[in-house]
């Protein structure tokens, strides 16, 4: 795999005062965790951003900070909600020795026959499992094949996935990650409540009239 690094420089600028770093396209950060005291860090906002379009939360990457090199993974990543452009970041420090514990993103891939078959919807359950290993063991994410999908009410549960034995994970086995459900049911439902969605209106009216009436 690519080794990723970031370039970062030690920030003196704290609390309100960030906002000024960020009109001028530098993102304020953190890194803490193994054996280190928090450094508050500064960052370019273009290449940061670049560099962690397409990481997961289990993605190792190097915070080079003024030449300190610090193995780590992303913990938070906090965005203007109007821009959605990052404005802060925090990095754990990890030691590739020892074990750590974190969320793996589950993601699905392939199409469900169930699907065009049965005109079924595949239901994501589960987007995340908590496992413990190795930096160097954590898989960036976990891909799960739908194709196997054929009929409504199929599903895959946690213990369907394969992981390496060097993974150990936190999650029911039973748990259900992925189902496929009828829509069928769902369209009656809805003719009906149009059918008969004047009567409630009414009874309630006439009721609130009464009532006023009193």
């Amino acid at each position: 795999m690519e080794k990723i690094v970031i370039k970062a420089a030690r920030r003196d600028v704290i609390g309100k005062k960030v906002s000024v770093l960020r009109r001028e396209g530098i993102i304020p950060g953190v890194v803490y965790g193994h054996k280190i005291e928090p450094v508050a860090i500064q960052m370019n906002r273009k290449e940061v951003s670049r560099t962690l379009a397409g990481l997961t939360a289990s993605s190792i990457i190097t915070i080079d900070v003024d030449g300190v090199k610090h193995t780590a993974l992303v913990r938070e990543k906090q965005r203007n909600p109007l821009r959605n452009e990052l404005i802060h970041v925090d990095f754990q420090a990890v030691s590739l020795k020892e074990k750590i514990r974190t969320k793996i993103e589950l993601t699905l891939t392939g199409v469900a026959p169930a699907v065009k078959a049965f005109n079924g919807v595949v239901l994501q359950d589960k987007e995340f499992i908590e496992v413990e290993a190795l930096p160097t063991d954590l898989p960036e994410r976990v891909m799960i094949d739908i194709s196997g999908l054929e009929k409504i009410g199929d599903l895959i549960r946690m213990s369907d996935l394969s992981l390496s034995d060097e993974v150990t994970v936190f999650d029911d086995p039973n748990e259900t990650i992925v189902t496929v459900s009828g829509v069928a049911a769902e369209v009656v439902e809805e003719e009906a409540v149009e059918a008969t969605g004047a009567e409630p209106e009414v009874v309630e009216k006439g009721k609130k009239d009464q009532e006023e009436e009193a």
